[in-house]
């Protein structure tokens, strides 16, 4: 017997035979810290609930003028979106080999186009085909 004797004995076919025993071994470390601990979902969580009860109490209390509390909402979700992307979805530069970074770039991309072109459209919409309401209101 070997120096070993922990070790089970060894079969053909046997991932302690082949050796491969250790390797998934250390990649269930691996993809466990890849996975987050529960100090970091604590900390996405807590994150997540002061990011939405500050916008609710200033919707709530209404302390500001509506653009500034809307460009704060904004802003909150946007942090929210960024805490949650990393406390909860993982995406960091290394998972992956930084494809999960790339494809969220991606997205970040064609969601700004997106919003920015339905902001615009919306925008012209409401200048170019309403002109008729607006002259109505000054002559009554």
């Amino acid at each position: 017997m070997s120096a070993d004797h922990h070790a089970p004995p060894a079969h053909s076919g046997d991932l302690h035979a082949s050796g491969l025993h250790g390797a998934v071994h250390h990649n269930d470390h691996a993809d466990d810290h890849a996975h987050g601990s529960r100090k970091d979902y604590v900390i996405g969580f807590v994150l997540s609930v002061i990011l939405t009860a500050i916008p609710f109490w200033l919707v709530m209390t209404n302390p500001l003028s509506q653009q500034t509390t809307a460009l704060i909402i904004m802003a909150f979700a946007i942090v929210q979106i960024v805490v949650h992307m990393i406390y909860f979805l993982h995406m960091n530069g290394k998972n992956e080999g930084g494809w999960s970074m790339m494809a969220l770039l991606f997205t970040i991309v064609v969601v700004v186009i997106a919003l920015s072109g339905s902001l615009w459209v919306m925008y012209h919409m409401n200048t170019n085909m309403m002109p008729a309401a607006a002259e109505m209101g000054q002559m009554g």
